[in-house]
């Protein structure tokens, strides 16, 4: 099966965003070029919040050893909403992340969901087979800045209940802890 890779290279825009109401939003990566080309892709909010821990981890790895200085922290200075129309090129399965080291830059790969089991050596490789991938290669300060939204999108869902943590519906919830006591 050939292979679609939307490739991005220092793109005008990178982010995490929603569609729809906290309990019932779908989560994307959205990639957005000068020439007014956009792709998103489908993930789950764990992934976005894992995708955004892991790049932060990286980023420090790469400071620590570099004796560099990447800011720890951005503020969030993209908060607009996704552009649309947000036309889904694929569901993310998989995701690879990277320091490309030659362009002193972060490497993110989101790999479509398959039939098979996807292989992990075709996450980040230029092979001409296997799943459809978005791959974006972003500076350390967008990295920090896509951190910082990420972080902020996935905070902004439905409070936890203080007794189970699991998410609160606005009419309350049924809470294991409380033998299923409505409160």
């Amino acid at each position: 099966m050939s292979r679609q890779v939307y490739l991005f290279e220092r793109p005008a825009r990178f982010v995490a965003g929603t569609v729809g109401q906290p309990g019932d939003r779908t989560f994307y990566l959205q990639a957005s070029d000068g020439s007014g080309r956009t792709v998103s892709v489908a993930l789950e909010k764990s992934q976005v919040q894992v995708l955004a821990d892991r790049m932060n981890e990286l980023l420090d790895e790469v400071a620590s050893r570099a004796g560099t200085v990447i800011p720890p922290d951005a503020d969030v200075d993209d908060l607009e909403p996704l552009t649309a129309p947000i036309d889904e090129e694929f569901r993310v399965a998989a995701m690879g992340l990277a320091w490309d080291g030659t362009s002193e830059a972060v490497v993110v790969e989101a790999v479509a969901a398959t039939d098979e089991p996807i292989d992990e050596d075709a996450i980040l490789s230029d092979s001409e087979e296997g799943p459809d991938a978005l791959r974006v290669t972003i500076t350390p300060m967008a990295a920090r800045a896509f951190v910082a939204r990420a972080r902020r999108v996935v905070a902004a869902g439905r409070p936890s209940c203080p007794l189970c943590s699991l998410p609160l519906d606005p009419v309350g919830h049924v809470c294991p802890r409380q033998n299923g006591y409505r409160r």
